[in-house]
């Protein structure tokens, strides 16, 4: 009898137990495949290592997936690398949301190519063609008369199709492209191929040995990025209705833009936004 006694007093301590466990407040994230393919998940760990009472959950699709669930408050954050369209900021003042925009940061690609060659800077037209195979020589773009040899990352990589959707219209890429699995690969390829072409992520492209292409006329500097005028690159931006914000999902953002997310942000290849003096956030009309 005594020892059934133990057995029913146990289980509500295990319960209490366990339940301390759990996390006590959960954020749902859902939008930009840019975001959710590397940098999410790794803001998410780093996020909860410090908060293991927030549960965050991450779904990627799309932009206008994560913007569609967030009007229709399905979710906490919709991550977005766009901004949204007059549809969208129409069908949120038609039922009352109060839009903020968050900035996180920048996802961009800089085109390289080996030191000694000539050309230093390309159309974007010239960048489609090189990539898709449309041109072939370095002759075609002001270069010597050598073929062009194409490195990009592998297709599981979310700059793959990144770069297909800033840089190349989402055609293919030519056949003969040469997939590696990572920019250092990459970088090391075009610093020892005279004829190489490839994209480095923004942070280290200018510490590889190889050189940076200006497009259009313009280098990839943070500033460039934060103005809009250098054409890779795209702005990651986080929307929450204001009036439906929890203190969960305020401290992921602010984890995201701090110091701490921030240097996640650049190790991964993206431009941090702590270094552009921009607002905390923008309220929508």
């Amino acid at each position: 009898m005594e020892h059934a006694m133990k057995k029913i007093l146990l289980v509500p301590v295990l319960l209490l137990a366990l339940s301390s466990l759990a996390p006590a407040q959960k954020v749902t994230v859902k939008g930009s495949n840019t975001f959710g393919e590397e940098l999410g998940p790794h803001l998410i760990d780093a996020f909860q290592k410090l908060n293991p009472g927030i549960a965050v959950e991450l779904e990627s699709k799309s932009s206008g997936v994560g913007i569609q669930a967030l009007l229709d408050r399905e979710c906490d954050i919709a991550s977005s690398s766009r901004a949204m369209s007059e549809d969208e900021l129409r069908l949120a003042r038609s039922r009352k949301l109060v839009l903020r925009n968050y900035t996180v940061g920048y996802y961009g690609v800089a085109v390289a190519v080996h030191p000694d060659n000539p050309v230093k800077n390309l159309t974007d037209a010239q960048v489609r063609d090189l990539f898709t195979g449309a041109l072939t020589n370095w002759k075609d773009v002001g270069g010597e008369d050598a073929p062009v040899r194409v490195f990009i990352r592998d297709p599981i990589s979310g700059t793959h199709l990144g770069f297909q959707e800033l840089a190349m219209e989402r055609q293919p890429y030519v056949a003969t492209a040469q997939a590696l699995t990572n920019y250092a690969a990459i970088a090391r390829a075009v610093r020892e191929d005279r004829q190489a072409i490839g994209y480095l992520g923004m942070n280290t492209a200018t510490h590889t040995g190889a050189r940076v292409l200006a497009i259009n006329g313009v280098a990839p500097t943070a500033q460039d990025i934060a103005d809009q005028l250098y054409p890779y690159a795209r702005q990651l931006r986080f929307y929450t209705d204001r009036k439906q914000e929890t203190q969960a999902a305020k401290s992921f953002i602010t984890f995201v833009r701090s110091v701490t997310g921030q240097n996640i942000l650049e190790e991964l290849g993206y431009t941090r936004r702590s270094q552009l003096k921009l607002p905390t956030h923008d309220d929508l009309p």
